[in-house]
């Protein structure tokens, strides 16, 4: 339990910088929310123009959110792994498509190049991989054990010594259902 509950907060602190990523800088100065979805899958890539919101990078961002928002709901590390994934392979393919647009992708100390916004959503991907790791996730039940007959005297069989001649359990203590009582039979 502890390890789902340190998931957890890990797990949403991962989605709320992958989330908060993209309103931050990401080159340039330009924020992440200016750069169009359908330009990273587009054969000129990432132009200057600009975009919405929710056609913008924030789109993938927020789905991995609400994922991760499942995942935890159901404890599944699947889930929350599937949200990290998908935070680092945007990030990622962004970046591979302005520093195809660019040129080249550089950190400056003058804010020029990559932004805090790019660190923020690679971080936030990361941490959910990371929850997923620490989340234990669900247990799986786990049927009894039967005899090799099935008879449901489990591995010991129909002939175990508790078991009665005629393959009932028999309680001889005294007052048990083996006792004859003061009238006997």
């Amino acid at each position: 339990m502890v390890r789902n509950v340190i998931g957890g907060i890990i797990a949403l602190a991962g989605a709320a910088a992958a989330v908060l990523g993209p309103f931050l800088a990401w080159y340039d100065g330009r924020q992440g929310r200016h750069y169009r979805i359908a330009e990273l899958f587009e054969a000129r890539g990432v132009t200057g123009a600009g975009t919405g919101v929710w056609a913008s990078v924030v789109a993938p961002f927020a789905f991995a959110a609400l994922l991760t928002l499942i995942g935890l709901a159901l404890r599944s590390r699947t889930l929350v792994a599937f949200a990290g994934l998908v935070v680092i392979g945007f990030t990622v393919l962004w970046m591979v498509r302005q520093g195809q647009a660019a040129g080249s992708l550089v950190i400056e100390g003058d804010g020029s190049g990559l932004g805090p916004g790019v660190a923020y959503s690679a971080g936030g991907g990361i941490a959910l991989l990371l929850a997923a790791v620490v989340m234990r996730g669900r247990r799986r039940r786990v049927e009894p054990a039967r005899g090799p007959e099935g008879d449901g005297y489990g591995a010991y069989g129909a002939g175990h010594p508790g078991a009665g001649g005629d393959g009932e359990w028999y309680d001889d203590r005294p007052g048990g259902p083996g006792d004859p009582g003061p009238y006997g039979r």
